[in-house]
């Protein structure tokens, strides 16, 4: 039986935990993760846990923070006034906003974490940036290139 190996487009299903045991995603009950390896389409680490393994396999994989959605950032949190929001916009917390950076035509998703009087504070993080993700994971399929 074959072995997975670079080049290789295979499929997994897998269920992402964190530390505290939460599920974070899954494909359980739905279609593969269907990725090249070494195509960069995963994470590295994702990649090299499914080099060598065969079809029905099972593996566990840690990836740190570092090689997932990295450190949370300070940065990326930011304080508005009210006022600077669309006139008819509401902002409660939980909410995802898309945001014109200052002086950048480029746009992010944040997320309002606290709405105090004209204050509203939103988060660019990943909802994931800073925790180390598990993945419990088989290989259903190996498609050789």
């Amino acid at each position: 039986m074959s072995r997975a190996q670079k080049g290789d487009k295979v499929s997994i299903h897998y269920i992402g935990t964190l530390d505290n045991g939460r599920i974070f995603d899954s494909t359980e009950g739905g279609d593969p993760l269907i990725f090249t390896i070494g195509a960069n389409e995963v994470f590295p680490m994702l990649e090299e846990a499914v080099i060598g393994m065969k079809v029905g396999m099972a593996n566990n994989v840690v990836i740190p923070s570092e090689h997932a959605y990295g450190p949370r950032r300070d940065e990326n949190v930011v304080v508005f006034k009210r006022s600077n929001l669309p006139a008819n916009m509401e902002p409660t917390v939980g909410q995802k906003m898309q945001i014109r950076l200052p002086n950048s035509s480029q746009e992010v998703i944040m997320l309002v974490t606290k709405v105090d009087g004209d204050d509203v504070t939103m988060d660019g993080n990943h909802f994931l940036a800073g925790l180390d993700l598990t993945f419990a994971l088989q290989l259903e399929k190996i498609e050789h290139s």
